[in-house]
């Protein structure tokens, strides 16, 4: 184990355990952020995978820890505790999942049905029920041959073509993992193009056997059983910002009519795409009656925060697997 590694799995234990973290820690919240519970572990493990997902036994073990350290309750639960003085008590956490993937009803709702752990959802309603892809796994998983030589090919060419070549590291590791982390720094690259060049390159990928996103059964399914709630996540999981006002108040309005049809009590949180947001889409989103919105940026709830930017502490596989490194994340995010 790298050195580093080890210092920030000492220093989060320490942190969890001293009178001098516990105090720090003491009546705050924890906003969790996580993506997807693939089947195995050794998958979620992969670089290019391991921000985004985590695997059933490492999302079991998180799932034990977190009651040691913390009451484990509702988002709003949290979210209604942030509106007044922070109290005196143990700290609480709350799961929120991001864009509403097929896997979170298979794979991680079992999980937290077995262990009385509430979460929340939000959802890319136009991916809900449908066979729309989201271009990160279409076109992550065809360069990592998932589908075969020959789509993959075809796509290096696209992107190729497109002026976006894959890096020389990419082709030169022979080893998994090394290539699996030069895939990952491309695809955060590829961000900065627009929806509609994301959109032709997933669609140049090969379909899916199954849909991606989960359906609006599994939506109620999961909602019937009082331990998981829905929310926005946007409709076409557009970055925000980029909009203008007229496709902000539509993707807005889009994602907001969905869940009313879908869900029986959607949540009064809106969750920004990919963390993105700005002082007009956090006045729109306020202009829709949202009073709470989450973000990316990694902290702790600590009173004074923006209800409308709530801080988020980002589970991975790394760090479900080893929960001190969670902690040395939770430590850093108290002191932002």
């Amino acid at each position: 184990m790298p050195i580093k590694t080890s210092i920030k799995r000492a220093s989060g234990w320490l942190y969890l355990n001293s009178p001098k973290g516990r105090s720090q820690l003491r009546g705050a919240g924890v906003i969790l952020m996580l993506h997807r519970v693939l089947a195995d572990d050794a998958s979620a493990a992969l670089p290019h995978r391991n921000e985004l997902c985590v695997g059933p036994k490492a999302f079991e073990g998180l799932l034990r820890w977190l009651p040691r350290h913390f009451d484990c309750v509702s988002l709003m639960d949290l979210l209604k505790d942030h509106q007044g003085t922070r109290g005196s008590g143990r700290p609480k956490v709350a799961l929120t999942f991001d864009d509403g993937w097929r896997d979170n009803a298979l794979n991680a709702f079992p999980l937290l049905r077995k262990h009385h752990i509430p979460a929340s959802i939000f959802l890319s309603t136009d991916f809900i029920g449908s066979r729309q892809r989201f271009w990160w796994e279409s076109v992550g998983e065809t360069l990592w041959g998932s589908h075969g030589e020959e789509p993959r090919r075809q796509l290096i060419e696209r992107l190729r073509k497109l002026g976006r070549p894959l890096p020389a590291a990419y082709f030169m590791n022979d080893r998994p993992k090394a290539r699996s982390h030069a895939l990952a720094q491309y695809l955060q690259g590829l961000k900065s193009l627009n929806h509609q060049a994301l959109q032709l390159l997933t669609d140049a990928c090969p379909p899916e056997s199954l849909a991606q996103a989960m359906d609006w059964q599994q939506v109620r399914e999961l909602e019937d059983s009082g331990l998981v709630r829905f929310g926005p996540h946007g409709a076409s999981h557009a970055l925000l910002p980029y909009l203008d006002d007229r496709r902000l108040d539509e993707e807005l309005q889009r994602s907001h009519a969905a869940l009313n049809q879908g869900c029986q009590q959607p949540l009064p949180v809106y969750c920004y795409p990919n963390g993105d947001h700005d002082e007009r889409v956090r006045a729109r989103v306020a202009a829709h009656r949202y009073p709470y919105a989450l973000s990316t940026r990694a902290g702790i709830c600590q009173g004074y925060d923006d209800p409308l930017a709530l801080p988020r502490i980002g589970v991975s596989q790394r760090n479900a697997s080893r929960p001190s490194l969670l902690a040395w994340r939770i430590s850093r995010g108290s002191r932002s």
